[in-house]
């Protein structure tokens, strides 16, 4: 877990939502297995710092000299880390192959903060990490499992590698064509769901609230 020293350490929301913005950050890098091919590894400190700059100042409005106090930077680097611009870094991570050693060694205050400001946009929009929506799903399958509803597991173990959000229902219907609802074909429920769904939790709600309408 990622934790920040000082007032905010026991504020959980802030926690889970920096996590899911550095989880999305190493999503935009290629996930972890590209940073070790190139062995910019090094790189996931500068993006945890970055992702908490980036939430403290769009989510909680924070002025620079506090989360320069509570991050452990300096005025300057929170600065810089809130001016990056996300397509300048998303260009310059385009590039990895074409770093050299040296290069690789740290990720430049610019780049950590663009990529974060990039991950935080899509966290807001329901597009987190490919990773933690698996793990999600895998959570929710034991649930449902374990209170013994049997559509629901269906649901999540046949939309298992599907991308969220999902935005219209062919996808659904492709991967649920074989599954039948309370006596409904997924052909009428898709028509009643509600899109986007951003989440695994979210297309149980939106197919239960059909199936009951």
């Amino acid at each position: 877990m990622i934790t920040l020293n000082g007032a905010f350490e026991n504020d959980q929301d802030l926690e889970r939502l920096v996590e899911r913005v550095f989880l999305k950050a190493i999503d935009l890098l290629g996930g972890l297995s590209k940073l070790s091919e190139f062995r910019t590894l090094t790189w996931l400190p500068s993006l945890a710092r970055a992702s908490y700059v980036v939430v403290l100042k769009e989510e909680y409005i924070k002025p620079e000299e506090e989360i320069a106090a509570k991050v452990g930077l300096t005025k300057n680097t929170v600065k810089n880390i809130l001016r990056a611009d996300p397509t300048l870094a998303m260009e310059k991570i385009k590039k990895l192959e074409e770093l050299t050693k040296e290069e690789s060694k740290e990720m430049k205050v610019h780049t950590a903060g663009g990529i974060a400001k990039l991950a935080y946009k899509f966290v807001k929009d329901g597009q987190d990490a490919q990773s933690l929506v698996h793990y999600c799903s895998l959570i929710a399958q034991d649930i449902v499992r374990d209170l013994d509803v049997p559509w629901a597991y269906l649901v999540l173990k046949n939309t298992k590698g599907i991308k969220y959000p999902i935005t219209d229902g062919n996808v659904l219907q492709e991967k649920l064509k074989n599954v039948k609802i309370k006596n409904m074909h997924i052909e009428e429920i898709v028509k009643l769901i509600h899109y986007p769904i951003k989440t695994p939790a979210a297309l149980i709600h939106e197919i239960k609230q059909a199936i009951h309408d």
